[in-house]
């Protein structure tokens, strides 16, 4: 058993898998890190995946592929289409339950970058900073 997801971009050809941490509130903490880090759309699924892996520490909860590999109908939280222009989730497949909104943006911001090496981390002001600047609800 899980929290099993699948993230992918709006071509559909490589997947981020997650055992664990793939609820809604989590997938969004991941990608607000990305968009407050501002790695580019270019690398994003990269970058995307190294953010995903620090945060479990052994990374043996993510696993990326193509995409027709994946358990992407996986009874969980089916798969998010992002856009990793703008890190915001523009899709959904194979979910049908109620989303997952147990954690906050801070708590798992700081979550996740407590889990990433030193010279990638921000300062806890700059993820308060970055949070009073978002001016729409994620979801």
């Amino acid at each position: 058993m899980g929290n099993r997801a699948v993230i992918t971009d709006e071509r559909k050809e490589i997947g981020i898998y997650l055992h664990w941490s793939g609820g809604r509130d989590s997938v969004e903490g991941f990608l607000e890190y990305c968009k407050m880090k501002n790695y580019r759309e270019d690398y994003g699924m990269a970058r995307l995946a190294q953010t995903i892996c620090n945060y479990f520490d052994d990374g043996l909860s993510c696993g990326v592929d193509l995409l027709e590999n994946l358990d992407c109908d996986n009874w969980d939280n089916g798969m998010y289409i992002i856009d990793t222009t703008t890190w915001r989730i523009i899709g959904r497949e194979y979910f049908s339950g109620v989303e997952q909104n147990r954690y906050s943006l801070e708590e798992m911001l700081k979550s996740i970058n407590d889990s990433q090496p030193l010279k990638v981390k921000v300062d806890d002001n700059e993820i308060d900073e970055f949070i009073a600047k978002l001016d729409t609800p994620l979801f």
